[in-house]
């Protein structure tokens, strides 16, 4: 959006950005220049909580290479190393969980990183009015917005925890949309007006396993977390060792003993799709289809006894709470197939920004349900496996680092697809991680909006209504 265009030189170690010209921020601070994406990128790398600080360092402050503002919109970036273009424009995206925005460079020098944060004077087409954390964001329309000037005046984000309550506020006409149970679209489809839009591939669960920690940390240390006592923990990095194979076939148990298809009919109304294999949404024709654990809770005890643990052993699980469908309960079925293989099973459920500082430094330890957007590139998703990576999915190892890196670097698309495959079918040949499905988006759209021409931009957030700039009267 805010990138007019971009060229990659042929050893794909150039880039040439160009900006749009006239676009304004908010709060009076002037047009966006070059210097201040630059900045961004710069604060997204420093402050190091987003998902891809690391990666973005490197790809704008590479020790080999670097930036240069060529002009108020050009900006040039020698990466150092070839760098394939997925795992740039993941972090660059519009409206993803590893997005990015631009904010005013002169606004932060003027009052501050931190107050800046809170009342920022961003570029799109809602500005921020007010806020209360854990309540409401009220905006107002920006006139003349360089990209779509919204058709209503104002949009305000409640929060709204309790189902039962954002139902009630649709059917009343209080809300216009909102972030829907599947469940409830029987009772929104009888709502005088009311309509629904659909997009596939919305959403997917995925199941990490936090822990398995081999090998060394970014600083070249021991993790002091790693813990062989655990029954998924191999206390031999080794993946030909006989204690490899243990934890191997205790993951396995883990997987083989959740039911997803009843977890799709159930609590996704038949909404999504049965998925073994976590980041490959929309990429399933390049998929392996052998990636399918079947559902065995008999075998599955079985094999937990003969990995050693014939009286079950207990886990941490946590879901991610981060506003996508059946998120929680998805995670609690989990629990009690789990359960009902003879774990015991602590399910923990806690908001999302305290599990997040935690598993970023490494110290959560258990499973996690947690469901994240498309992948441009399923190896997208594998750098969270790199010990390098800011986040974690808990799980490290020398293969992954090495063989992560090599296909998130792989220039030829054939090539980078061969890579791919052989990442993942690592992962699941030692059962590394899984994901539990996949689900759709569903808009419950009210009596005063019209769907035509609202769609979501490319490679966008779509699990809840976005764009609303571009919803219009009906």
């Amino acid at each position: 959006m805010l990138a007019k265009s971009w060229s990659i030189s042929d050893d794909f170690l150039t880039w040439t950005w160009k900006f749009q010209e006239g676009v304004q921020f908010h709060k009076g601070y002037g047009e966006m220049t070059a210097e201040d994406v630059l900045y961004s990128y710069q604060q997204w790398n420093a402050g190091a909580k987003h998902a891809r600080a690391g990666i973005i360092g490197e790809f704008f402050n590479h020790t080999d290479g670097g930036s240069e503002i060529i002009d108020d919109y050009t900006l040039v970036v020698n990466t150092g190393v070839p760098w394939v273009p997925a795992q740039a424009f993941e972090f660059m995206r519009n409206s993803g969980g590893s997005s990015t925005w631009i904010v005013s460079k002169k606004q932060s020098e003027e009052v501050g990183i931190e107050a800046a944060s809170k009342n920022i004077a961003a570029t799109g087409p809602w500005e921020i009015e007010s806020s209360e954390s854990g309540v409401s964001w009220k905006m107002t329309a920006v006139e003349d917005h360089w990209r779509q000037t919204p058709y209503f005046a104002g949009l305000i984000y409640w929060t709204i925890p309790e189902e039962s309550a954002r139902v009630a506020g649709f059917r009343t006409g209080t809300l216009d949309s909102f972030d829907m149970a599947f469940d409830s679209l029987p009772t929104v489809e009888q709502v005088e007006g009311a309509l629904v839009k659909g997009f596939p591939n919305a959403g997917q669960a995925g199941l990490n396993l936090y822990g398995q920690l081999y090998g060394l940390d970014k600083d070249g240390n021991e993790y002091p977390q790693y813990n062989p006592d655990l029954a998924w923990v191999s206390s031999n990095p080794d993946t030909e060792s006989e204690e490899w194979a243990n934890a191997v076939k205790v993951k396995k148990a883990l997987n083989i003993a959740i039911d997803r298809q009843t977890i799709v009919d159930t609590l996704l109304s038949g909404f999504g799709k049965p998925l073994s294999v976590r980041d490959w949404m929309g990429h399933e024709a390049r998929a392996n289809p052998d990636w399918v654990y079947e559902y065995n809770p008999e075998l599955a005890k079985q094999m937990i006894a003969e990995a050693g643990f014939p009286n079950g052993f207990s886990i941490t699980l946590t879901p991610a709470i981060r506003g996508a469908v059946a998120e929680v309960e998805a995670c609690e079925a989990v629990a009690q197939y789990w359960e009902a293989i003879g774990l015991d099973v602590k399910f923990q459920n806690i908001p999302y920004s305290t599990l997040r500082p935690e598993v970023i430094a490494r110290n959560y330890i258990g499973a996690t349900c947690h469901t994240v957007g498309v992948r441009l590139s399923p190896i997208v998703g594998a750098s969270n496996y790199e010990t390098r990576s800011t986040f974690s999915y808990g799980t490290h190892h020398p293969w992954l680092d090495e063989n992560v890196r090599d296909a998130s670097e792989e220039v030829d698309p054939e090539l980078a697809w061969e890579k791919n495959l052989k990442v993942y079918n690592w992962i699941f040949d030692n059962a590394m991680a899984s994901a539990i499905y996949t689900h759709d988006a569903i808009w419950p759209i009210g009596k005063k909006l019209s769907i035509e021409g609202w769609e979501p931009t490319d490679w966008s957030e779509v699990r809840t209504a976005v764009a609303f700039e571009y919803a219009q009267p009906r």
